[in-house]
């Protein structure tokens, strides 16, 4: 099938995590809401589309559900890597986050990365955070894998698992929920780029999203959501100056 641009569409279709507080979470009511949804939402109508819809993916599935039209735009912690590239589009970044630890709240043998050697780390399926450990830093963990940042939160909670490491904003959304049981250690290692998936090949519609992501950051939009969303989770400060974009190729 063909790329069809979002450029132009009426109703844009968008890929959000249902699971990830402060970022993308399904309610009860079928609604979504967080950061992500909110910036969806604003980008959707900057690029033209009068109407929105989300729909849930995973880590797992967001090239599938881009590259079959399931989907238009994915904003789902999606960090922007040369083999994603490959199979999708990205506009972006809105957001550059640092991968960090999360730990029970209990914990004090968790320094930084390099106390993590013999450590249990959640492994969330579809995500490259754990490979920046194993792979980039060499670093010895025990895997323990679960479907998604929220069954590793759990793991980590239950004492199935000792740390959980992924983008500090994925983080902060989960310690907001759960502060009284987890802790950031606040020892960031990496630079993560969140970026808007778009079908590979859509060139248009990569520069209109990163248009509209300029605009946002001019007139105050992205930082009112970040303030909105993380603003007031404890030990954490998002950055608020506008990312340097990767280009559309």
């Amino acid at each position: 099938m063909a790329t069809a641009s979002v450029s132009g569409k009426d109703t844009i279709a968008i890929g959000v995590k249902a699971d990830q507080p402060g970022l993308g979470l399904k309610g009860r009511d079928g609604t979504y809401s967080g950061f992500e949804v909110d910036m969806g939402r604003d980008i959707a109508r900057r690029v033209g589309a009068s109407r929105v819809r989300f729909v849930t993916v995973t880590s797992d599935n967001r090239e599938r559900l881009l590259n079959d039209h399931s989907v238009d735009l994915v904003l789902a912690s999606y960090s922007i890597t040369p083999d994603r590239a490959r199979l999708v589009t990205f506009g972006g970044p809105y957001y550059v986050t640092h991968q960090d630890i999360m730990v029970r709240r209990e914990e004090n043998g968790v320094k930084g990365v390099r106390s993590l050697a013999g450590r249990r780390m959640c492994q969330a399926s579809g995500s490259v955070s754990t490979e920046r450990v194993t792979k980039g830093l060499g670093i010895p963990v025990r895997l323990v894998p679960a479907p998604s940042y929220s069954a590793c939160v759990q793991k980590l909670i239950n004492g199935d698992v000792d740390v959980v490491s992924t983008g500090d904003l994925v983080l902060a959304g989960f310690a907001a929920k759960y502060g009284s049981r987890v802790k950031i250690l606040n020892v960031p290692f990496t630079d993560e780029r969140y970026g808007v998936g778009l079908r590979r090949g859509d060139i248009d519609g990569c520069e209109n999203v990163n248009r509209a992501l300029t605009a946002m950051y001019q007139d105050g939009t992205a930082q009112r959501l970040l303030r909105k969303w993380f603003g007031s989770t404890s030990g954490f400060t998002p950055t608020l100056s506008v990312p340097e974009y990767e280009g559309c190729s």
